[in-house]
């Protein structure tokens, strides 16, 4: 089974309320599993549009990755960061196949 992925980007309009949605959602990702992969950190946007935050979260499976934000636990977490950010967040599949080889 492939995992799954939260990939997340955020533009955040009050740090300090933002602080009470990370400590908020330390408890349901961990208990779905969730593993941070990238948490902020310096990127360029290669192409398209961008947000001053990007965090990418690896869960054990799909269904992990939807019953977290599901969750009670994270739905509260929300309740703290809805006014003072502007969140696209997507679950997606992993790939779990062979990958492309390479044409000679």
């Amino acid at each position: 089974m492939p995992k799954a992925y939260w990939i997340v980007r955020v533009d955040i309009s009050n740090a300090a309320q933002y602080q009470q949605y990370i400590a908020a959602n330390a408890e349901p990702l961990a208990f779905y599993g969730g593993r941070f992969l990238v948490r902020g950190g310096t990127f360029e946007a290669m192409e398209g549009m961008s947000r001053s935050r990007n965090a990418v979260i690896e869960f054990p499976s799909y269904q992990a990755a939807l019953d977290c934000w599901n969750s009670p636990g994270y739905q509260h977490a929300i309740s703290f960061r809805k006014d003072v950010c502007t969140i696209d967040l997507i679950v997606i599949e992993g790939y779990d196949d062979p990958q492309p080889t390479r044409v000679q």
